[in-house]
């Protein structure tokens, strides 16, 4: 569970002062699906960088499962981010020179606990996902769709509890977005785990369990 307090971020810069977060407070139970969508510079991503631990807000407060995440220190934070949460971006982000294999395994080679079987793990995540006969393939022979399934086995590696998806499908056309909805909808129907998607589209929201919009850094409505 998410227990936002107050949470502020404030940015300083040549053209003045700008409230990419503005005092939000937010509760997000586990194993939810939430959606937050809203114009170009209202603190989606914001928010959800700060959900991740890749953005200390300003003010305010962040607590995962009864762990205020930004009073933790940096070895601390750190494994928050390797085995808590997976990250799914709109850019995919994998490893050019590396195979799907690899880029599945990478996050596990920095988690002990996952380290001694990454191989075949990263290969049942693959298999999961439809990728099974793709694991030697580097990112340029795969589709754009099959790129995006690698990195959403990656980000499951580390077996996380919650997954922040940033705008997943921007970059695909509305069969392979749907695929990907569905994938992640599944994650959280049958395996109990928590999404938190950033999207611009109003068909992609409704994927979630429940829908926020923000609007100039602040929660405009929060329907359940």
């Amino acid at each position: 569970m998410y227990i936002i307090k107050n949470l502020s971020k404030i940015y300083t810069g040549q053209h003045g002062t700008i409230r990419a977060l503005d005092n939000i407070s937010l509760t997000i139970e586990r194993g939810s699906f939430v959606t937050v969508t809203g114009g170009s510079g209202s603190g989606k991503t914001t928010l959800l960088l700060a959900l991740g631990g890749l953005n200390r807000p300003t003010s305010g407060s962040l607590t995962y499962e009864e762990k205020n995440v930004y009073s933790l220190p940096e070895p601390r934070l750190a494994e928050y981010r390797n085995r808590n949460v997976g990250f799914v971006l709109q850019t995919f982000n994998l490893i050019p020179y590396l195979s799907a294999l690899e880029n599945v395994m990478l996050p596990m080679l920095f988690n002990a606990e996952r380290n001694g079987n990454a191989q075949a793990s990263a290969l049942g995540l693959l298999q999961k996902l439809g990728l099974e006969e793709r694991g030697a393939h580097l990112p340029r022979e795969l589709s754009v769709g099959q790129q995006q399934r690698v990195a959403i086995a990656r980000a499951l590696a580390n077996n996380p509890d919650v997954i922040l998806a940033d705008e997943p499908t921007g970059n695909l056309d509305p069969n392979l977005s749907l695929e990907i909805l569905k994938i992640l909808k599944n994650l959280n129907d049958t395996e109990g785990m928590t999404i938190i998607m950033v999207t611009h589209s109003p068909e992609a929201a409704k994927f979630g369990n429940r829908q926020l919009r923000l609007k100039d850094g602040r929660i405009e409505n929060g329907l359940d």
